[in-house]
């Protein structure tokens, strides 16, 4: 059984920092890129940051570039989310998102999301 399962979320205030976690299992979890997403109340849901399998190569929206970092530990099955100088505009749900392209198809799965809020 597949699971993805976050941890972290919580209040925050402006300028300060989180780590959130995405505990994997039931799939090879080394073999997966590993994203961040987030949703905002009536906002779509946004890639915020993803690291390929290997872990070399990171990639992070605009609006996170310098603050957020993207992190995995294939021996461990997570991906972590280390974020700081948090803005209100940060506040969201959080989701984790496991892909891998097979030649056939596709494979990915979405934890249940975490919430995180930045507020004074």
């Amino acid at each position: 059984q597949v699971q993805l399962v976050e941890s972290g979320g919580g209040l925050v205030q402006p300028g300060g920092s989180l780590r959130l976690s995405c505990a994997a299992s039931g799939f090879t979890f080394s073999r997966y890129a590993m994203s961040w997403y987030r949703q905002a109340p009536g906002k779509e849901r946004e890639l915020v940051a993803r690291i390929i399998s290997a872990g070399g190569t990171t990639n992070y929206a605009d609006s996170v570039k310098g603050r957020f970092t993207i992190s995995r530990d294939n021996a461990k099955n997570t991906v972590y989310l280390q974020m700081n100088s948090l803005k209100p505009e940060d506040t969201a749900v959080y989701y984790c998102h496991a892909e891998y392209s097979g030649y056939v198809k596709t494979y990915d799965y979405w934890g249940q999301g975490t919430q995180v809020t930045v507020s004074s």
